[in-house]
């Protein structure tokens, strides 16, 4: 299971840049994994009136790292925030702001796995829980043939006795 924590930056001045980057800080034992999601880019109430503030990602794709614009914020308008659904399976990811001065406001989810016994753990329950639903899936399969030939037999012989029976009685009515 992941554990979930709020997470936050901010971006102010020219240039400015951050680094995510917190399996620099993990114990060698501890390879649960770490997951960023960011939700929303917005600037501070600080923000000079009219200027453009873009912030670009540098991230790794399974091959090689890029860079690349994500938001372009503009105070004073509708475009002063933006919301977003960007995930990094892989640190580091360095988050800049390559044009205006913001402040500009990154937030988002900071998802940690656990460490390698509460997976072995964990491995051991699902296949425990998986053991146990195929007996029982097992049973059910057995039960229901077992009772459907039953149930159709039921049917056709109430259907041919109902009929019979309604014929006789109409030749005799006649």
């Amino acid at each position: 299971m992941a554990d979930e924590y709020f997470y936050a930056l901010t971006l102010e001045g020219a240039k400015a840049s951050e680094v995510w980057d917190p399996e620099a800080k993990v114990p060698e034992d501890y390879q649960g994994g770490h997951k960023l999601i960011i939700k929303q880019a917005l600037l501070g109430p600080d923000a000079k009136e009219g200027e453009v503030n873009v912030i670009q990602v540098e991230a790794m794709t399974w091959k090689e790292s890029i860079k690349v614009p994500v938001a372009t914020l503009k105070a004073g308008g509708p475009n002063n925030q933006v919301l977003l659904d960007l995930s990094f399976p892989d640190p580091p990811v360095t988050f800049s702001l390559i044009q205006g001065s913001g402040p500009v406001h990154i937030i988002g989810h900071h998802l940690i796995g656990g460490p390698i016994e509460e997976f072995d753990e964990m491995d051991e329950l699902e296949e425990d829980m998986l053991d146990e639903e195929e007996g029982e899936e097992g049973v059910e399969e057995d039960e229901e043939e077992d009772e459907a030939p039953k149930s159709k037999k039921a049917k056709t012989t109430n259907n041919a006795k109902g009929k019979g029976a309604a014929t006789k009685n109409n030749k005799g009515k006649k």
